[in-house]
């Protein structure tokens, strides 16, 4: 009914829409010291005092929740629909090549600037749609509110600060994802576990194991500590073992004893196939490797057995569990350390809907216990689905496919959006399927027709959700 108004408002307010976004980028927005007034720091309170009012100069009523969110509402009436998008980026390198980080330009059809895919240019993109409504005259029987949070990439402790003081909408999605839509999203096992023995000094043996430095992150690097084996035996291990692995490694000697520094490749936890885990490789290495007997020896030769390189479906440890809805469980096995009297670990597992403390985190605990390794007190937290045939979903889709021409459908993830933890939450937009924007990376870009195509199904789903 409104298609062919919708396509020209957009024809008409594209380089608009962009200048805005572009403001936004300019204000760098990653997580500061907390201040008076600005629990996440100067940058994150700036960027939602510009985006508010924006928003107020468009005609939108707006409310500063103390700087934690702001909101945008399209009229008074009974809220039907929450637009959740965030204004809080990730920290950036010097190693943009394209322009600098908060510096955005437009190249090739990209606009490039960190927060132009995650989530400034999404947030601005909700916030047209609205305005498109507002502009084209349609009547709204029920509010939309777009939601804008500070500090989505640390934790979510702003949506969780809104949410104490209002209710959820009947409906919210997120644009801060892919299309079509994601329903299904995993839960999350990142438990530690430790092991503490008397130190050994018969030879040969490990000094040391180091590898990791995020749990949700696949670990390209290891390194090993060696006493009492000499530089060509471990030469020819190391060749043996890590050259059909796709592993680099290098061998130095100090203090008489050896070093093996090796390279995998890393990837997120949330896809640990697209990795090749430094850290289970080395424990690989190490464990058929002529040390002598030894408690601590013992214990690492466990870990290597309950997490072997290249299973990353928990078969080892006994939690290989899946269900129709949300797909096998994964795991990787992330951080790890290793000294002559202790060790301690961590892993990242994504788990399907029929996961729950019993069938995972205690089956884990046993198999560790009869190892002699502890594992810290945890739980595991559930996944989120929402039904794909409700009517909200369905109708998202409907909007998806009338603007862009192609299927949509529900996707399951591993990782966790915005709205986890939302009750009726669905992730929607603004990415296509088979692009790669760069997004928490260097050069991280937005396409612009896909934020103007955003800008139209979005402007479509919330004139059928809230008419």
């Amino acid at each position: 009914m409104y298609k062919d108004k919708i396509e020209e408002y957009f024809n008409i307010h594209k380089d608009e829409m962009i200048n805005d976004i572009f403001k936004l980028i300019k204000i760098r927005s990653d997580k500061g010291e907390a201040k008076d007034g600005m629990p996440f720091g100067e940058g994150p309170a700036k960027v939602l005092e510009e985006a508010l009012s924006m928003a107020a100069s468009m005609g939108f009523v707006t409310k500063n929740y103390e700087n934690y969110v702001g909101a945008v509402d399209f009229n008074e009436k009974e809220k039907a629909l929450d637009i959740l998008a965030h204004l809080d980026v990730v920290p950036v390198s010097d190693e943009w090549t394209v322009t600098k980080p908060f510096e955005p330009i437009i190249k090739d059809g990209r606009l490039y600037g960190r927060g132009a895919s995650d989530d400034k240019g999404p947030a601005v993109t909700a916030l047209y749609a609205m305005k498109a409504v507002k502009d084209l005259n349609i009547p709204l029987n029920k509010n939309v509110r777009l939601i804008l949070g500070t500090d989505e990439e640390c934790g979510s402790s702003d949506i969780k600060y809104y949410y104490n003081r209002e209710e959820e909408a009947p409906m919210t999605f997120s644009p801060d994802a892919d299309f079509p839509l994601i329903n299904v999203e995993k839960g999350s096992f990142k438990p530690e576990f430790r092991a503490e023995f008397e130190e050994d000094k018969k030879l040969p043996r490990i000094v040391s194991v180091n590898s990791g430095v995020k749990v949700n992150v696949i670990p390209d690097r290891a390194s090993a500590v060696i006493e009492g084996i000499s530089y060509n035996e471990l030469l020819g291990y190391c060749e043996r073992k890590f050259l059909p692995l796709g592993i680099t490694y290098k061998i130095t000697e100090e203090d008489n004893k050896c070093v093996i520094n090796i390279r995998g490749t890393g990837a997120h936890a949330a896809y640990p196939e697209s990795g090749n885990n430094a850290l289970t490789a080395m424990l690989e290495l190490l464990c058929e490797m002529p040390f002598a007997e030894s408690e601590g020896f013992k214990r690492l030769c466990a870990v290597n057995k309950l997490f072997p390189h290249g299973d990353y479906k928990g078969k080892a440890i006994g939690v290989n569990i899946s269900d129709e809805v949300s797909g096998e469980l994964t795991l990787s096995f992330t951080i790890f350390e290793y000294n002559m009297t202790s060790l301690k670990g961590t892993f990242d597992c994504r788990a399907p809907l029929c996961a729950t403390n019993e069938n995972l985190r205690d089956v884990v605990a046993k198999n560790l216990k009869d190892n002699g390794i502890i594992l810290e007190p945890c739980e595991v937290l559930p996944g989120h689905h929402v039904d794909e045939n409700s009517e909200f979903v369905q109708t998202l889709l409907s909007c998806y496919e009338k603007y862009s021409g192609q299927k949509g459908e529900c996707l399951a993830i591993g990782g966790g959006t915005y709205v986890h933890n939302l009750k009726n939450g669905v992730a929607f937009g603004c990415t296509m399927p088979g692009t790669d924007n760069n997004m928490h990376g260097d050069d991280e870009f937005a396409v612009v027709d896909e934020l103007i195509l955003s800008a139209k199904i979005f402007t479509e789903a919330i004139i059928q959700l809230c008419s």
